[in-house]
């Protein structure tokens, strides 16, 4: 395999019923996404967001101070996967990831701050569809496919 490039960070899940994402140290996903999280089963397109810190960090810079999670990603990276083109495929721990689209913005998100949907239009995220089930630990290697 290829040498890394970079790492997990955080991971999270969403309950339903629940506006608080829970952090996790491990997640378990398959097919049809992350299991135990809210959005599991339901778009199998949309089933997993993956972020990137550099969100955070332009969301910093402009003034935005955040707690990770609140971009409703599932899985938080310190590699930037925004320019890879839809079908790239990333390893993640045990997992095999496929880039399906770009996450789209959501308006809760200008409940943060008014500005936070446009700063982060091209930044906020992307969906990515499960290829290869498995479990995927903090601080586990990401290796571009």
């Amino acid at each position: 395999m290829s040498e890394s490039v970079g790492q997990v960070v955080e991971l999270f899940v969403s309950q339903r019923g629940k506006s608080t994402r829970f952090n996790r140290t491990i997640l378990e996903l398959d097919r049809d996404g992350v299991i135990d999280d809210k959005f599991y089963a339901k778009s199998l397109e949309r089933s997993v967001l993956l972020t990137s810190l550099d969100s955070y960090e332009l969301a910093l810079k402009n003034g935005i101070e955040m707690s990770y999670g609140v971009l409703g990603e599932n899985i938080l990276i310190d590699y930037n996967p925004y320019e890879l083109s839809v079908g790239s495929r990333l390893k993640l721990g045990e997992v095999t990831v496929e880039i399906t689209q770009n996450c789209t913005i959501c308006e809760h998100l200008s409940s943060i701050d008014q500005t936070l949907p446009s700063l982060l239009k091209e930044d906020r995220g992307i969906f990515v569809k499960v290829v290869e089930a498995g479990f995927i630990e903090k601080e586990a290697k990401i290796y571009l496919l």
